[in-house]
């Protein structure tokens, strides 16, 4: 009974998605290939079925490792080993993260000294050394501001040595690197830690270790960047074409997927076997149903994965160029807009990281902060963060110009808001770069970014540099957003709790005034002073009272 919740869930958040692809598809610019239609059928409902069984099987299978694994750490007594093995469970869990996979095979089709494997395992151990470094933070109880403030501060000051190709694709990648497998594990690993080794076992310690572990990827990046700019010798090759071209074959899709899912999910089962032989010790019965929920958690994502390459891969470029097609109006160009703001939006309804981080944040805090609020929120962040991309892409302004002041209000907005809701602002941030994100957002902008460049002739920025930047700015604009939820709800809460200390405090003053006119008449005896007088009058209320 559960998977028809979960599958008549998913089928509404998706819907927004399906909605805007048959406008633009159908309606405004039909495509001559009818055969694409049923691509793009088969693409929805893959997405759909295959998203209902990936969260099922979830509940039962990744989210309890990680969790048992989190708890059992302490087991190790040791920092340093709780450390290293914070590193390899997070290097383990990212490496072939689907979204990094595709998105290393889109850097190296534009630009092929990138080398895909070097490119997924450079991002990972950025993921797990980080990931190591916010269990030490949890353990020593540093501060998470000012362990963002500073991470963020050297990011923006590295920034200015890195290569101009790897800014935008830097932050790009640390969206893509906290995706479906990666980020229900990692959070999961954060709630077992902070459980047991907390000091205090705030919901700050239990959220905030993706938001840290997305810094990672950045600085891993940048310093790859920088490398590989000193091997050319101080410049990096001209970036080539994009083309992800069109899948025909439904089951060579499938089967080229067979491999990816499981190297992404089978690494965590096999090192989670070790730790329920020695520490963990689950019985029979409860091991078998996580064996179960994981196999549930690979078909899912091999119909989920496969349904985005078959119908959906071709139809993000399409839309990103066929608004900028000569044949049509200058003005028609700007309604990329309007469809950027709307597809960010419908994608993130759809995406399953988000929706498991609103169910992580609806149950710590026992239901105060519904999953669908923190979803809808993060839906307007990533349609403005859509919007504004679509905005760099068409005026093809440095990213910088948009990134720096970005941030700088999200480290600013640190200040007036509860810890709560800022570890959950950088959560939020890292989640929302997911696999449909990556497979329909990223060829959106690079399909734009390429009719820009084919407009423009010389005067275009590669389409490297002006194509990427759209995970970037759906990394920031959550900090916002959820930020500014957290100050609404912490203003709503201050505004309650004076409201009742006034109504308590009328209560008292009634409660003493009946009290007063209660004892007022048998209250006759008057105290004297030593000399035998009545004391003044003031005394006397004072004795009275």
């Amino acid at each position: 009974m559960k998977i028809f919740n979960t599958l008549k869930e998913v089928f509404f958040s998706s819907l927004p998605l399906a909605v805007i692809i048959i406008i633009v598809c159908v309606f405004v610019a039909p495509m001559e290939n009818a055969f694409n239609y049923v691509k793009l059928l088969v693409g929805y409902v893959s997405v759909v079925v295959g998203q209902s069984l990936f969260l099922d099987g979830l509940s039962i299978s990744i989210l309890p490792i990680g969790k048992l694994v989190g708890s059992s750490l302490v087991n190790l007594k040791k920092t340093v080993f709780i450390i290293f093995f914070g590193v390899v469970f997070g290097l383990l869990a990212t490496v072939a993260e689907p979204a990094l996979a595709v998105l290393a095979r889109q850097t190296h089709m534009i630009i092929d000294i990138v080398d895909e494997t070097l490119f997924v395992w450079i991002m990972g151990a950025g993921i797990g050394v980080l990931v190591g470094f916010s269990l030490y933070r949890i353990m020593k109880d540093l501060s998470i501001k000012v362990v963002f403030a500073i991470l963020y501060g050297l990011i923006f000051t590295v920034v200015f040595f890195v290569p101009e190709q790897f800014v935008a694709l830097a932050f790009d990648g640390s969206g893509a690197t906290t995706g479906d497998i990666s980020v229900p594990f990692i959070l999961a690993l954060g709630i077992g830690v902070a459980g047991t080794m907390s000091r205090h076992k705030a919901n700050e310690d239990i959220f905030g270790i993706i938001g840290l572990a997305s810094v990672g990827p950045i600085l891993a990046l940048f310093i790859y960047g920088i490398i590989l700019k000193a091997v050319q010798g101080g410049a990096l090759p001209p970036a080539g074409l994009y083309d992800p071209g069109a899948a025909e074959s439904l089951g060579a899709v499938v089967v080229a997927n067979l491999g990816g899912v499981a190297l992404a999910l089978f690494p965590v089962i096999i090192v989670y076997v070790p730790f329920q032989i020695f520490l963990i010790k689950l019985p029979k019965k409860e091991f078998g149903q996580i064996l179960l929920g994981s196999v549930s958690v690979y078909i899912g994502l091999l119909i989920f994965l496969s349904g985005i390459d078959f119908g959906f891969a071709f139809a993000g470029k399409y839309i990103g160029e066929v608004f900028l097609s000569p044949a049509r109006p200058e003005w028609f160009k700007w309604l990329l807009l309007l469809i950027g703001f709307v597809l960010g939006a419908a994608i993130t309804l759809s995406e399953p990281a988000v929706t498991v981080l609103g169910e992580q944040l609806e149950e710590i805090t026992n239901g105060h902060i519904k999953k669908m609020t923190i979803r809808l929120t993060l839906a307007v962040g990533i349609g403005f963060a859509a919007l504004i991309s679509m905005v760099k892409i068409l005026s093809q302004i440095n990213i910088l110009w948009f990134l720096i002041p970005l941030y700088a209000i999200a480290l600013i907005m640190m200040r007036f808001t509860s810890n709560l809701f800022v570890v959950l602002a950088f959560d939020s941030g890292g989640v929302t770069g997911g696999a449909l994100t990556s497979a329909f957002l990223t060829p959106l902008t690079l399909g734009a970014a390429q009719a820009v460049a084919e407009l423009a002739g010389e005067n275009a920025q590669s389409i490297l540099t002006n194509g990427f930047g759209i995970i970037a700015f759906i990394s920031v604009t959550p900090l916002i957003a959820v930020q500014a939820l957290g100050m609404i709800y912490d203003f709503r809460v201050r505004k309650e709790q004076q409201s009742m200390a006034a109504t308590e405090l009328e209560e008292i003053q009634e409660l003493s005034s009946l009290v007063l006119q209660e004892s007022g008449p048998e209250t006759t005896e008057i105290p004297q002073d030593e000399t035998g007088e009545q004391s003044s009058s003031m005394e006397e209320k004072d004795y009275v009272q």
